[in-house]
């Protein structure tokens, strides 16, 4: 199919720019929603690929296009898997999120700040009667800095470091962009499904 479009169920931008860039390859325009459609997004639960799947459905169903949904989280091993799925509600701005979670592990030494993100990639296709779902999950493991360091990036990315030997003494946030989608969460699972945007394109 040619000329096709995706909804991606986010209004964050840096969200959005990762999908494109990570999409690019494909013959497909990507909105968000703030191009595409309004809809309000269902409330998140505590379960990501049940987050994800509900958000591509509901962009899916107003836009009438198929449409992507992720959820992710930072699991961090000293707070027992916190924030998790609800890290973008840890607070109302990135700074205070990053202040809050440094708070938290605050006299931590390295050894004792493992961390990894979690996303996972729903992909809601119109069908003839129902909306099929594909899902796919990407993890990045890592370690929480002391501090924040870098300036690209959005949300955690200052704080975290990827363990990735290539990536090692660097946060996502200094990473450049095209290297942060290889190691990162949502790099994974977006590239887990592609199988999944590839079968529907050619239908």
């Amino acid at each position: 199919m040619s000329g096709a479009t995706l909804v991606f169920a986010t209004r964050n931008p840096g969200k959005l720019r990762e999908v494109r860039a990570l999409l690019s390859a494909l013959p497909v325009r990507v909105l968000g929603l703030d191009d595409a459609v309004r809809v309000t997004l269902p409330e998140e639960g505590e379960d990501y690929a049940g987050n994800a799947a509900a958000k591509a459905r509901a962009a899916a169903l107003a836009s009438g296009w198929a449409a992507l949904g992720d959820d992710s989280g930072l699991e961090v091993d000293a707070l027992a898997g916190a924030p998790g799925a609800r890290s973008a509600r840890l607070g109302t701005s990135d700074a205070e999120r990053n202040e809050r979670l440094l708070a938290a592990l605050a006299g931590l030494p390295a050894e004792r700040r493992g961390a990894r993100f979690v996303c996972v990639a729903a992909l809601a296709m119109p069908g003839a009667s129902a909306l099929k779902v594909a899902i796919a999950r990407g993890e990045c493991a890592g370690r929480i800095l002391a501090a924040p360091r870098g300036a690209g990036g959005f949300g955690y990315d200052p704080l975290f470091e990827p363990s990735e030997a290539a990536a090692r003494g660097r946060s996502f946030a200094e990473l450049p962009a095209a290297e942060k989608d290889r190691l990162s969460h949502r790099g994974r699972a977006f590239r887990a499904l592609l199988p999944a945007i590839e079968a529907y394109l050619r239908s």
